[in-house]
């Protein structure tokens, strides 16, 4: 069992940016296989050059902040919390991402990495349809669907709320 004790969160660095490309595609096979077209999934492991110079923006520009979960000088896992872009909802905040290596899921890590970096205020997020595990996870944060769905590349997405709307 993973030892949350040694697990420092930290902001995201562009120094980070080579490691951040690494842990978004592993997290994404680990969190997206058999739910995501597997040819998105390759994509993303082919531009691993492409996606380390976007990780390295983002960490410079990005009007998210990102948190990684580092562990023993590894990355095991991220949070990005940033201003809510859907027009239609009236919450400032929007969860835009947040992941942890398969290997970490179910010991509280998510859970910590949410309660740093939104705590319980309002906010919402977009997860993939099927992803029972994230529904579930979210459900427990307060979290629930409000019927607003998009179509997106890799696949259906909801979106959840919680707090006002």
């Amino acid at each position: 069992m993973p030892d949350l004790s040694g697990v420092v969160l930290r902001p995201l660095s562009t120094d980070d940016a080579p490691a951040m490309a690494r842990l978004h595609v592993a997290v994404w096979d680990e969190a997206y296989a058999g739910l995501v077209p597997e040819s998105i999934l390759a994509e993303r492991r082919a531009d691993l050059d492409g996606r380390t110079e976007r990780w390295r923006r983002t960490a410079a520009t990005s009007p998210a902040a990102t948190t990684v979960a580092v562990r023993d000088g590894e990355l095991v896992g991220f949070v990005s919390v940033g201003p809510g872009r859907d027009a239609d909802l009236d919450l400032a905040e929007e969860l835009w991402a947040l992941y942890v290596r398969a290997a970490w899921w179910g010991h509280g890590l998510g859970h910590r990495m949410l309660a740093a970096t939104l705590a319980d205020r309002p906010a919402y997020l977009w997860v993939l349809a099927g992803n029972d595990r994230a529904l579930a996870f979210y459900r427990r944060q307060g979290f629930a669907p409000d019927g607003v769905e998009r179509h997106e590349p890799e696949g259906r997405e909801l979106r959840l709320v919680r707090g006002s709307r």
